[in-house]
């Protein structure tokens, strides 16, 4: 199936040849060629009949979804896919949130469209932070008022944490993640409850979905987000914190671009796709890591190396995919005051 007719099965521009569009999501996702193309991106542990049979239970528990635009809605499906996440709160990892896209028309805010958003909980911050190969492990625990906790920063940095066992733990007051580094060492991240809520407050689902549902999981993946920082993380989970910033901004991920930015068309006649090879891509991301890993803020050509870098992995954007390239980039763009 190549890649215009891929995208003509979620929008609906079908080539004469080809079945009628699918009228439901739910139809769209048990069409076979949608399933094949899902298969292609996901991890050996997921099949695409279970992320299509998850995705249709997640239409039925949120029907809004149901109303969104066929192409953010199965983009959405396929960055689950690629991230090795699945969708829904069974496991946590990740959830499907109805985004609508207002615009002013006539003087007055009006919705033009509803898109399908991908929103990742910290269970799958977690999983995919555990992947890079750097972190031994990660948590995140919540923090009540009736139980013992401090923490201090600087020189010698702690962190003591006794849940009260004895009742009611109380209102939620602070939440924290604590990541064990490959090396040995150990960081920590803590955030007071104002300071999640101001988070929150800037959040364009602040008032709905798993900000009210699941409110201590969403804490916890705050703490985690900014934990990542000063984490060494995958580009997976570099791709992962783009788009749920996005998401948080309420700003468009673009999830119907998923659709064609990992594939060429090989041969039309024939329908055939190919995708750039697991070998080609681990080449490039290992190349690219290098790259990063060299720099030096305290190089007495920092300045350059930095320049070059920068123009080697904008060289470098086709062969890395979007995606990745635009994670490398914000890795960048967070070293790039250390070389200004």
């Amino acid at each position: 199936m190549s890649t215009t007719a891929l995208k003509a099965a979620a929008t609906g521009n079908q080539v004469a040849k080809h079945n009628e569009k699918p009228s439901t999501l739910a139809g769209l996702l048990a069409d076979p060629r949608i399933k094949a193309q899902m298969a292609l991106a996901l991890p050996k542990h997921m099949t695409a009949d279970r992320l299509a049979r998850i995705a249709t239970t997640e239409i039925r528990k949120v029907p809004k979804l149901a109303a969104c635009d066929q192409a953010s809605f199965l983009g959405a499906i396929m960055q689950c896919a690629q991230l090795g996440l699945e969708p829904g709160g069974a496991l946590g990892h990740a959830y499907l949130i109805p985004f609508d896209k207002r615009q002013k028309i006539n003087g007055r805010w009006e919705t033009v469209s509803t898109e399908a958003q991908l929103i990742i909980g910290y269970r799958g911050m977690i999983d995919l932070a555990r992947r890079s190969g750097q972190i031994l492990s990660i948590s995140a625990r919540t923090v009540h008022v009736n139980d013992k906790f401090s923490y201090s920063y600087g020189l010698e940095e702690t962190l003591e944490h006794s849940p009260c066992e004895t009742g009611d733990r109380g209102e939620l007051t602070h939440v924290y993640a604590v990541a064990r580094l490959k090396d040995g060492g150990v960081q920590f991240e803590v955030m007071s409850r104002a300071d999640v809520e101001k988070v929150r407050a800037l959040s364009k689902a602040g008032s709905s979905g798993p900000w009210v549902d699941h409110f201590d999981e969403m804490a916890k993946k705050t703490v985690i987000r900014r934990l990542f920082k000063y984490l060494p993380v995958s580009i997976e989970l570099q791709k992962a914190v783009v788009m749920d910033e996005r998401a948080e901004a309420g700003l468009s991920q673009d999830n119907a671009a998923v659709i064609t930015g990992e594939y060429s068309v090989v041969d039309d006649e024939q329908q055939s796709l190919t995708v750039v090879s697991d070998s080609e891509r681990e080449e490039a991301r290992e190349y690219v890591s290098a790259i990063l890993n060299s720099l030096d803020s305290s190089a007495a050509d920092a300045k350059a190396m930095f320049k070059r870098a920068e123009d080697e992995i904008n060289a470098m954007a086709e062969k890395l995919g979007e995606e990745y390239h635009q994670g490398f980039m914000t890795t960048l763009n967070d070293m790039r005051p250390e070389f200004e």
